[in-house]
């Protein structure tokens, strides 16, 4: 016997589900393109989570990213309790990073601060949903996200360029979704490559995974924030 008002677990016509969005991850990356740190809070400033990309690896022509040089990728970046940037526990600044960096990136690259927006290849902060991390089938950390939402349905992230997010006191704004480049086809783990990957996204995504996005008004979010989605005009 079917019971009124969708007790059954049915969802009446006419019936609109609304979104319990929520903060589900919070990743910070000490230094631009290496493996990063995942956080149970995060500062968030006018220039992104504080900490994020604030060292790069530099070589003769500019920044070395993993695009070129993947085996970046498989050194792990985390800040210490006083701030100081370390690579696998060690500091930064310290001459085994140094020599690690060298092998990795090239021998005329070494680590350098950085504490303007060109540290950031598009916005300060690139926003992902548990959704289309599910449509995308493989681990979310291949798309480097800095804020990953919870509850939402499918590929909704599609329709929210130009909206903006609610977090508490933190307002961003969701300016973008992000073309995806070679980053993507890199195992986080094993930096095994399947260039089968990136296919796959240009695909069935248009190439465009995630959302590019700013900071208008800062302060702290944590894991399980409850996410306001707002209008363009909101």
């Amino acid at each position: 016997m079917m019971l009124p008002n969708g007790l059954d677990g049915s969802c009446p016509l006419g019936t609109l589900i609304v979104m319990e969005i929520y903060v589900q991850q919070l990743w910070r990356y000490p230094v631009k393109s290496m493996a990063g740190e995942a956080l149970e809070t995060a500062e968030i400033n006018l220039d992104g989570i504080a900490g994020d990309r604030v060292v790069v690896v530099r070589g003769p022509h500019g920044i070395v990213t993993s695009r070129t040089r993947p085996g970046l990728l498989g050194l792990r970046a985390t800040l210490s309790p006083d701030g100081e940037p370390l690579v696998e526990n060690r500091s930064a600044a310290s001459p085994e990073v140094a020599a690690v960096v060298a092998h990795v990136a090239g021998p005329d690259t070494q680590l350098a601060s950085l504490d303007t927006t060109a540290r950031f290849d598009v916005l300060p902060l690139l926003v992902a949903t548990d959704g289309a991390i599910r449509s995308f089938g493989r681990d979310g950390r291949r798309l480097r996200p800095n804020i990953v939402l919870g509850g939402v349905e499918g590929l909704a992230e599609r329709e929210w360029e130009g909206r903006r997010l609610r977090i508490g006191e933190v307002v961003i704004r969701l300016d973008s979704l992000r073309a995806r480049c070679v980053m993507t086809t890199f195992h986080p783990d094993t930096l095994v490559q399947d260039v089968g990957v990136l296919r796959d996204i240009s695909a069935r995504f248009g190439g465009k995974l995630a959302l590019n996005s700013a900071v208008e008004h800062a302060g702290v979010i944590a894991l399980g924030d409850r996410v306001e989605l707002l209008g363009p005009g909101s």
